[in-house]
């Protein structure tokens, strides 16, 4: 095995140079050692024999040279050995060093912290087997609504279909509450069918799982699956929990397993630790037409081959026939359509998957604009070496050892620059944590992993051949005789390359100023956002959500036992002004109950919300007509209501008096039971409940003190979630912990409730326009900063190169503004160029950011002034320094430097 021998030595050789250079040495003196021996017997002086055997063997450094190279990999050799040249220089001279590795770290942060959050949202958002397959399949009534399907449905898909190789489904627990040794744990509770598991490539990762049975068996009756984070954070990771109860609400469960670390079904984002059980039903649980039948998320996994499209054609015609087999009109309607997309489709939405598409090519705008200024300084330190280069090929370098030498410098800075770039993407996905978790649906976690790792070695490769391949092949272009003749500052320097990097400046501002003016916009939507009316205040309120645990309060009125007197409590805390209960806060997005409501002959959706009296106290909310509720509406006393504005003026009798509807019947409190009438006593002007950005929807509210078990209002207002809304002056570390006793008190469940204030949740319902805000205003900085510095660079090397010919100039008459004039009025032919041809790309990125605007068009026009001016005040003041550094050279010490 010949090649076996040579590629050992080979590695020997690269491994263990010292070694084999010191085994090669002695090997060749005994070669030659030999050859004078053997002169000296054949009658040879010694000094003859030696200069024979010298002139047999010919130049021994020479041979050397030759067998090294056929022993180990010359090429590598060099290459490290140039890394060790360029790392010595660096550390001796690290100004340039640092220059390019702060440059381009700047691009790659921007670049791989983007990346990874598109990575885990878009590209691999489901950590599931073949996750490009599973799709989820939704019923429909034709439009744009979905929703859930019933089993018998999910039934029939198995049966008829054959686009899938496996369909399962999942449904939800409700508010779900696990008992552990010392509090209960809020969980989200999943409803699987038993090969849901299998068919997305999980298995627990201790116990056996679910039996694989029919829904109806029972042979998983009373069986869980508890997540990692449950069994480490309620069971402190005890192996020995499979087979052992445990209870959720007032239910007994058998643990049968727990699922692998990190494992989340549904994979949404913010939601509680998970625990699993099996679908298990009964009676009309099962039905197709029934009311009380459970509906179910279906998920899929499409067969080798098989579309989306070619999916969805198939269901829609599986669908119609389904339909025919329901006897109950609205069913049929509301199920005779299908939507079939990708999971990972389902999970992102079309706002934000735009949003981070926009942000990626903003960042790779930046990482190109970072690449570029690299470029800039690479020909700038190229231009100044070129005496060196040109004396290392009159030494007999080859023009491919110069090219390599740069190549080896760009690779080990870009090395470094990619090295400090995920630092700062690290810290960027840190920082940016809130925000991502607001507007994401998947988990973004700040440590890079092995893929990210592998596109951020090709990112080193891509950046160093932006960023020095140019310079590299100029490099080797030099000709050696010019190069000699000339001397000092000048060698080296042409129009040409002076016109290049004039080029790369101007392209430099042109896509800054791209940058800049999204950036521009989103602020300029978010300020507008900021100044739109809310309907309310938003000042010294802190809210907690509360996830209510009604299994404690079966049988009795929570109003009375729950509601009340956590109020009370409340409100006599120190420093509380206010305190009140709503549903849902405005702009909190937590729960909402929608009710489709007829009245004088329109038929309307709209949003229902219970509230206590003293809520306006909180919030301070305008009434438009009549009055808001009282101490004097109990559950003994007349039911009333309060509408919205928006209500109003859709239903009311007379559509130029809003305040006509008072005095209206609209619900009945009751069941539809005498005395249960309620009748609307006030209006509401209208405020923003969903985000800031949409106008007001109609809107009901009940009175918390009306509702009672009888109501029939009862279970999905006041069994399900409540906000509490305090008003105080006290700081947050300070009545956060009150309120935390209170909500122990009141129930064990409440204490881990979610605490915040209103301001903060004004922020959050901006949603992706601020997280693209944020972004786009670090993006826009920092292109302005590489800018700057590129203008900057180029200026002053262009003063330092020309500096004998300014100081002739002066030495000739030439006054110091003329060249303080002369170097702004360069930089002002680069500023320009670069803003009309930015301007144009300014004009045409408006659409990418459309979508998010608000109250400001695309093409904005005090953004649109106000980008450039900002771009060429910085790019002047940028020229300004070099520019007086012109003006300032001594024209004596400019000529005795040549």
């Amino acid at each position: 095995m010949r090649w076996m021998d040579q590629l050992r030595m080979k590695m020997r050789m690269l491994l263990g140079r010292g070694v084999e250079g010191a085994r090669l040495d002695e090997e060749l003196e005994f070669h030659l050692e030999q050859q004078i021996a053997e002169n000296v017997a054949a009658g040879m002086s010694a000094e003859e024999a030696r200069y024979a055997a010298l002139r047999a063997f010919g130049n021994p450094g020479l041979l050397r040279d030759e067998t090294r190279a056929m022993w180990g990999w010359n090429w590598i050799e060099s290459v490290v050995r140039d890394a060790r040249f360029v790392a010595v220089g660096i550390w001796r001279r690290p100004g340039f060093a640092v220059t390019v590795v702060g440059t381009l770290a700047l691009g790659i942060g921007a670049a791989a912290a983007m990346f990874t959050v598109v990575d885990h949202v878009l590209l691999r958002p489901t950590p599931y087997r073949d996750a490009g397959r599973l799709v989820m399949i939704e019923e429909s009534d034709g439009t744009t609504r979905t929703w859930e399907a019933p089993w018998a449905d999910i039934e029939q898909w198995r049966a008829q279909s054959r686009s899938f190789s496996e369909i399962e489904g999942s449904g939800g627990m409700g508010r779900s509450f696990l008992q552990g040794p010392d509090a209960a744990l809020e969980v989200q509770g999943v409803r699987v069918s038993t090969g849901l598991f299998g068919m997305l490539g999980v298995k627990p990762a201790l116990g056996s799982g679910f039996v694989n049975a029919d829904v109806r068996s029972g042979k998983n009756a009373g069986a869980i699956l508890l997540s990692d984070a449950v069994w480490r954070q309620v069971f402190a990771g005890d192996r020995g929990i499979v087979g052992k109860a445990v209870r959720i609400n007032n239910d007994t469960y058998t643990v049968a397993g727990v699922m692998p670390a990190g494992f989340r079904y549904p994979a949404e984002v913010g939601l509680s630790p998970q625990v699993w059980v099996a679908i298990e039903l009964a009676g009309d649980e099962t039905a197709r037409d029934s009311y009380k039948a459970m509906q179910f998320t279906a998920i899929a996994r499409l067969k080798p081959g098989v579309s989306v499209e070619q999916a969805r054609s198939e269901m829609l015609l599986v669908q119609k026939r389904i339909a025919t087999q329901y006897t109950d009109d609205v069913l049929r309607h509301d199920h005779s359509f299908v939507h079939v997309d990708l999971y990972a489709n389902a999970l992102v939405d079309s706002d934000v998957r735009r949003a981070l598409l926009a942000l990626l090519a903003a960042s790779g705008v930046l990482w190109l604009i970072a690449s570029l200024n690299a470029t800039n300084l690479f020909l700038a330190r190229n231009t100044s070496r070129q005496r060196e280069s040109a004396m290392r090929m009159a030494l007999g370098a080859s023009r491919w050892r110069l090219t390599q030498f740069t190549l080896v410098e760009g690779l080990l800075l870009s090395a470094l620059a990619v090295t400090a770039g995920v630092l700062l993407a690290m810290g960027s996905v840190s920082f940016l944590a809130h925000e991502l978790s607001q507007t994401l649906p998947v988990p973004v976690p700040a440590e890079p992993d092995a893929g990210i790792l592998l596109a951020l070695v090709g990112l080193t490769v891509l950046t160093t051949l932006v960023a020095t391949a140019w310079p590299a092949l100029l490099a080797a272009r030099t000709s050696v005789g010019p190069a000699l003749k000339q001397g000092g500052m000048q060698a080296g320097s042409s129009r040409s390359q002076h016109r290049i990097r004039g080029v790369l400046v101007a392209t430099e501002i042109a896509m800054s100023l791209t940058l800049i003016a999204m950036c521009g916009l989103l602020l300029r939507t978010i300020y507008t956002l900021r100044h739109v009316p809310l309907g309310f205040r938003t000042d010294h309120i802190v809210v907690a959500h509360l996830s209510i645990p009604s299994y404690r309060f079966d049988g009795r009125n929570m109003t009375d036992t729950l509601y009340l007197p956590l109020l009370d409590r409340v409100q006599h805390l120190h420093g509380v002004d206010s305190a009140g209960l709503m549903t849902e806060v405005p702009l909190a997005k937590t729960f909402v109950v929608h009710l489709e409501l007829a009245m004088h002959g329109k038929t309307t959706q709209a949003f229902m919300k219970t509230v206590s009296p003293d809520l306006q106290k909180v919030f301070g909310f305008h009434m438009a007509a009549g009055r808001f509720f009282g101490p004097q509406d109990t559950a003994t006393s007349q039911p009333v209501i309060v509408v919205n504005m928006a209500y109003a003026r859709e239903h009311s009798p007379d559509p130029h008096n809003p305040a006509a509807i008072l005095g209206y019947q609209l619900l009945n409190l009751h069941k539809g039971a005498k005395g249960g009438e309620m009748h609307i006593i006030g209006i509401i002007d209208d405020e923003r409940q969903r985000t800031v950005a949409d106008p007001a929807v109609p809107e009901v509210e009940l009175a918390i003190p009306q509702i009672t078990p009888e109501s029939g209002f009862y279970q999905p207002i006041e069994e399900v979630a409540m906000d509490l809304a305090v008003r105080t002056d006290r700081p947050m570390k300070e009545i956060v912990p009150e309120l935390r006793a209170l909500l122990k008190q009141a129930s064990p469940e409440l204490q881990s409730a979610r605490i915040t204030t209103m301001d903060q949740i004004v922020e959050d319902s901006y949603g992706s326009r601020r997280l693209a805000a944020h972004l786009l205003e670090i993006f826009g900085a920092s292109a302005l900063v590489l800018c700057m510095a590129g203008l900057y660079g180029l200026l002053a090397y262009v003063v330092s190169q020309r500096t004998r010919e300014l100081g002739v100039r002066i030495a000739l008459g030439a006054s110091r503004g003329a060249l303080l004039w002369m170097v702004i009025r360069q930089a002002s032919g680069m500023l320009v160029a670069g803003v009309v041809v930015g301007m144009g790309l300014a004009f045409a990125s408006g659409k990418l950011v459309g979508r998010f605007l608000y109250g400001v068009s695309e093409h904005d026009v005090w953004t649109m002034v106000a980008a450039p001016a900002l771009l060429l005040a910085v790019g002047l003041i940028a020229a300004y320094l070099p520019a007086r550094r012109a003006a300032r050279v001594d024209p004596m010490e400019a000529l005795r430097t040549e």
